[in-house]
């Protein structure tokens, strides 16, 4: 990866841009901020190629419409939604309409450089095959009942505790399915487990 890819920030939190801006140019990449999803629409045209990392609680366009128009454009960026405790559903929304990935903040910083160079990486090699889509369905075929079970509340974003009482299981059992969801899955965290659900067809478009 060139060490000038580009990365546009979106996030109408300053200290938020200026902690990415230090961040990401730190590890090498070459950081465009904006304080509005409207300022990067208005910009887009004139853009190179590159990772769009965005909040997805933003006012005026949120994340969530930032990706329904860029769907609905030419411009194909690979996204990376930026999301607050708790806002599991909406990047589940977001990754359906084509959001790469989704981070929880706070998040670690080499998760986040990480997810940028896949990202890039993907966006380069158009990586969404077949092979890998057909792996994961296979991956999902593995899952108990009760472990889909498991994985489907997970993936909406409910709580162990809430996933025990829809099945009148203990919230400790919840966390041994949840392990072993994990291990089925080959999922690192949840971020991941979300992801490898959509590309298998766990959850619909």
């Amino acid at each position: 990866m060139p060490q000038s890819a580009k990365v546009y920030v979106i996030d109408d939190d300053p200290a938020m841009r200026d902690s990415l801006d230090f961040l990401l140019g730190s590890a090498g990449f070459n950081v465009r901020l904006f304080d509005s999803a409207q300022v990067f629409l208005d910009e887009l045209a004139s853009l190179d190629a590159g990772c769009v990392v965005t909040d997805v609680r933003m006012p005026g366009i949120d994340g969530i419409e930032l990706l329904r128009q860029l769907n609905s454009g030419e411009r194909k960026l690979p996204v990376i939604v930026m999301t607050g405790h708790g806002d599991v559903p909406l990047a589940v929304e977001a990754m359906k309409l084509g959001a790469l990935d989704f981070l929880e903040k706070p998040f670690e910083d080499d998760r986040l450089i990480g997810m940028i160079e896949t990202a890039l990486a993907e966006n380069e090699s158009g990586s969404k095959s077949e092979a890998l889509s057909a792996d994961l369905a296979a991956r999902v075929a593995s899952l108990t009942q009760r472990e889909r079970q498991v994985m489907q509340g997970l993936v909406t974003g409910q709580s162990n505790k809430t996933i025990a009482r829809e099945y009148d299981i203990s919230p400790r059992t919840v966390e041994v399915y949840r392990a072993n969801v994990m291990t089925k899955m080959q999922a690192g965290n949840l971020s991941e487990l979300v992801r490898f659900a959509i590309r298998a067809g766990f959850i619909e478009d």
